[in-house]
């Protein structure tokens, strides 16, 4: 059993509020091209806290690790997937 302490835990979600915050914040500013990547990349520095404080997956075993880091390199993959579809629809003449 993995036992966290409050101080880490309660850390980590001031950390997610700030990152909730700094959202918002972003989505005020026209990043322009970049707007869906910076969203991405907070959504995912928040849904990887959560991961590892709150579900303790860096408590885990190598192999739940790994299982971990294989599903976000195939996730990583078909989100690449669709911005290229999405990039070059009606350009390549297909």
């Amino acid at each position: 059993m993995h036992i966290a302490s409050y101080t880490r835990l309660f850390i980590t979600l001031v950390v997610l509020f700030l990152l909730t915050a700094v959202t918002v914040g972003a989505s005020y500013v026209d990043f322009g091209a970049l707007n869906v990547w910076v969203a991405l990349l907070i959504a995912s520095t928040k849904a990887s806290l959560v991961l590892i404080f709150f579900m303790h997956i860096g408590q885990e075993g190598r192999l739940m690790v790994l299982s971990f880091l294989t599903t976000l390199f195939f996730l990583a993959i078909m989100i690449s997937f669709t911005f290229w579809d999405v990039a070059f629809r009606g350009k390549l003449g297909i």
